[in-house]
């Protein structure tokens, strides 16, 4: 975090990124919050998420407070370097941007209420910043896992857009694809918040409420 001086601004090519290495690196083995481990595999009836929000510290304790989340873990997805550092990402030659995987329960998280969370916890019309944290890793993107979902993403989407149009607000710049590879980021990143009540956390949305039934 803590990203005020200059940082890449555009997405690098897929040749001119750092190599990264084979083998993950190192993380924290159980949830701060949850104490489950932190690669459990998901439970049946669960489903998943992965979204990015601008800084992964407060984008993950939106999720780890929001009930009917059985867990949530922070990562790098979306760019093309294998298993990369923290430093790495921050460098801006990976690609990747900072997102937070979640496993919940849509019996009692609907994904349409879901993704509400999402947009309305962040600015997705900043592109390739958040507030004060700039650069490619801090981009708002929402990568999906099934048609469905996707479809129920672009939805949202446009419902949003048509609020966020009204009050005054510029296009969401929001990524929107399809879930990419998941690589952890290091043990300190994950819950952060949970561990450093008092830490940093840049994310902050408009103060747009996003309409009901956005996954319809």
């Amino acid at each position: 975090m803590f990203s005020f001086l200059s940082k890449p601004a555009e997405m690098i090519r897929p040749e001119e990124a750092l190599p990264g290495r084979p083998d993950p690196i190192p993380t924290a083995e159980r949830h701060h919050v949850f104490d489950r481990p932190l690669e459990a595999p998901i439970p049946e009836g669960m489903d998943q998420a992965m979204v990015g929000m601008g800084c992964f510290w407060g984008a993950e304790r939106i999720f780890w407070e929001t009930p009917g989340i059985w867990l949530t873990r922070v990562g790098y997805a979306g760019g093309f370097t294998p298993n990369p550092t923290y430093e790495e990402v921050c460098s801006g030659r990976t690609g990747h941007t900072e997102v937070v995987h979640v496993i919940f329960d849509p019996k009692v998280l609907p994904y349409g209420d879901l993704l509400r969370r999402f947009w309305e916890g962040h600015d997705p019309t900043q592109r390739m910043r958040q507030g004060n944290d700039r650069g490619t890793q801090y981009r708002s993107a929402l990568y999906t896992y099934g048609d469905a979902q996707h479809a129920a993403a672009e939805a949202s989407r446009d419902a949003y857009a048509d609020r966020l149009r009204a009050a005054g607000y510029g296009a969401i710049t929001t990524e929107l694809a399809p879930a990419p590879a998941f690589f952890h980021a290091e043990a300190y990143h994950q819950q952060y918040l949970a561990k450093n009540p008092s830490g940093y956390c840049g994310i902050g949305g408009t103060g747009v409420a996003c309409p009901a039934g956005v996954s319809a």
